[in-house]
């Protein structure tokens, strides 16, 4: 069989591509609306299914049966209902949590919908959906306002501090929580709530209304579906307003300065990323949106550009966003400490989302390439094995002796949080993950990522399913049956991912020459009912090296296979044995092994697939300083066994560490 090499990956422009009309109403967690100028078309809640054999399947149904049920516990106990009750003149309690708790019940709304879209029968979840519904509207003021903390503790405050109100973010979660519910045939109820609260904010914030923007982005994207799912034109006009209002100082100086809030430069000028991790990324998600249904390509070019500014010099390996505590922010070029990374569990999400925008957009591999890494690297560390417990930030490395940030967060994965936006972000994002695996077109299928599962859709007139089966990440074997096909050709495009060097193509157990470009495989012919294609991704060891600009790290790797990043836990040293003295032979073999996996496969002492290579503990002696080149005294050799990121934690607390330093001597 011949083995083939990646060669050309150079980009392919396809924005201005026409709709297929095949998709027109399709409608997953994003759906491009009619006229809009996407390469790509993304799936319906029911065109794609995950096996919850396969490991997103179980991230996807331990979401529904563990981490789903928790945040609804959670939000009764910690009081976020009971301020909605408030708000509704139900009860006299006092206002609990912060001033922006609202936003964790519409995201777990929109959690609930998504769940129930693949779920139905879930009596109890179903039953929290129309209660909730049914509060908010009661809760909602007569002009349509919504928000539990202004309406019970501040109403004199009411738009007048948009800087840290948190009003219009609340607002957005509300809307995005609305379409999933409306998309899924959930709960038609909360577009009405939704949409009383969104025709208040175009006639106060509309073309002839207060010059305003929210401190905390995320009612541009929201608005910008709600457009799509309505088709009412206003919602989309006031997100493009709120965009162009930004870089314009109108939120201050603020503790941190304007550059915080993104309102330092005009959006279409901005060349950096900068402030707040989360804030950034759901501005640039606004901005694909705007750009993509307004057909402003010079607002999605500058969201290209800070998508390159952010990857290329700001993103920690496992595809993890912001490097400073003090203001959850990103740092300057190649300021990526292992040990002090805030890494916020809900920016890997938002990277998640603009990557997908930006692939729909575009239709480039590279934006599905990030949205993986992002995805099994920085969004599923933060979620423990019981899927009951979280990380609020996720650091690369944890010292022995004290937790790297000072923080509890950071040593160990904690059941909630005063402030519990990481949990039910968490939530949405798995129960509609089966909506990111697929993308259609008129000439064809695209498969994104690679999960056991079905995927169908309409293509060329007709309808076509391909079943997928794979232990991927674990393995690089992805076989896929058509069951379904048509008359007439049309192409299966499969992504190989920028870490494969080399890969095989099979089509009814017969070798193919299938070159990739721009990271897909195109196979292009009449699919008859059973046919089968196995694409086999070559899964080597690698050892990454950043660049030399990120001080942090010189001198060490990091090991990753396939999609996967992984890390040496103290768990996997020999006693007495501290995890700073342990550097890696860089001239050793790196070998993987398998241990026998639990039916969901990672629990705390089931790992699929770990690494073993060869190192050795050094002795540096006692003193702080020394006069010259510090030699270290070699110590025994020893076989490190290197461990997914994603499970690190789960077996016990302990240090921990992504980057290994290199023996030199």
């Amino acid at each position: 069989m011949t083995e083939q090499k990646l060669s050309d990956t150079s980009p392919v422009d396809l924005r201005g591509s026409a709709e297929p009309a095949a998709l027109r109403g399709s409608a997953g967690p994003v759906a491009p609306g009619p006229g809009a100028t996407a390469a790509l078309w993304p799936l319906s809640p029911d065109q794609a299914r995950l096996d919850p054999g396969g490991l997103l399947g179980q991230w996807q149904r331990r979401n529904a049966e563990d981490t789903l049920p928790h945040c609804v516990d959670n939000l009764h106990r910690a009081g976020n209902i009971g301020n909605l009750r408030a708000a509704a003149g139900e009860s006299d309690a006092a206002f609990a949590g912060m001033w922006f708790a609202d936003s964790d019940v519409h995201k777990t709304l929109e959690a609930a919908a998504w769940e129930l879209g693949t779920s139905p029968g879930d009596g109890a979840l179903r039953s929290f959906v129309e209660d909730t519904v049914a509060l908010l509207a009661r809760a909602q003021q007569a002009d349509g306002y919504l928000n539990s903390y202004f309406t019970v503790v501040a109403p004199d405050e009411r738009w007048r501090k948009p800087d840290w109100s948190h009003e219009l973010y609340c607002a957005g979660h509300l809307f995005q929580a609305a379409v999933a519910a409306a998309r899924t045939g959930v709960s038609p109820a909360l577009v009405a709530v939704a949409r009383r609260f969104a025709d208040l904010l175009v006639e106060r914030f509309g073309p002839d209304g207060v010059e305003e923007v929210c401190g905390h982005p995320e009612i541009e994207t929201a608005l910008a579906e709600l457009y799509r799912l309505t088709g009412h034109r206003p919602y989309l006009d006031l997100a493009r307003r709120f965009l162009d209002l930004r870089g314009r100082g109108l939120l201050g100086h603020g503790r941190f300065g304007p550059a915080y809030y993104q309102d330092h430069v005009p959006v279409r000028e901005a060349r950096e990323v900068t402030g707040h991790a989360v804030r950034q990324l759901y501005l640039l998600a606004g901005m694909v949106d705007v750009g993509v249904e307004a057909g402003d390509h010079v607002l999605l070019d500058a969201a290209e550009r800070l998508w390159e500014d952010a990857v290329h010099r700001r993103t920690y390996v496992t595809g993890a966003h912001g490097s400073r505590h003090r203001d959850e922010a990103y740092g300057g070029p190649y300021e990526l400490p292992a040990d002090r990374a805030y890494a916020e569990t809900c920016a890997a999400i938002a990277s998640v989302h603009v990557n997908w925008r930006l692939l729909l957009a575009t239709g480039r591999a590279r934006y599905a390439d990030e949205m993986e890494r992002a995805l099994y690297n920085a969004v599923a560390p933060a979620v423990s094995s019981d899927g009951r417990r979280f990380f609020y930030s996720n650091p690369l490395q944890l010292r022995t002796g004290h937790a790297s940030s000072g923080e509890e967060e950071a040593a160990r994965r904690l059941p909630w949080y005063s402030c519990a936006c990481c949990p039910p972000n968490i939530a949405r994002l798995m129960a509609s993950l089966h909506g990111y695996l697929a993308t259609a077109h008129d000439d064809g299928l695209q498969i994104h990522l690679y999960a056991s599962g079905t995927v169908n859709a309409e293509v060329a007139g007709a309808a076509v399913q391909v079943d997928m089966r794979t232990e991927y990440p674990w393995q690089g074997r992805i076989e896929l049956t058509v069951t379904a096909g048509t008359a007439v050709p049309w192409t299966l495009a499969l992504r190989v991912p920028a870490w494969c060097d080399a890969y095989t193509v099979r089509i009814d157990g017969g070798p193919v020459m299938a070159p990739a470009r721009d990271g897909y495989i195109r196979l292009t012919r009449v699919w008859a009912p059973g046919t089968t294609v196995v694409l086999d991704l070559d899964m080597p060891v690698r050892q990454v090296t950043a660049h030399p600009r990120v001080d942090a790290v010189r001198g060490c790797v990091a090991l990753a296979r396939g999609p996967l990043v992984y890390c040496l836990e103290q768990a996997d040293l020999p006693p007495g044995t501290v995890l700073e003295d342990v550097r890696l032979d860089p001239a050793a073999p790196a070998v993987t092994a398998a241990s026998a996996a639990s039916d969901r496969g990672e629990g705390p002492a089931d790992i699929p697939v770990m690494i073993n290579i060869g190192g050795l503990v050094t002795q540096a002696g006692d003193s702080l300083y020394a006069t010259g080149r510090r030699r270290e005294r070699p110590g025994t050799p020893l076989t490190l066994t290197a461990v997914p990121y994603f499970l690190w934690g789960n077996r016990s607390e302990g240090p921990m560490r992504v980057w290994i330093p290199v023996a030199t001597e």
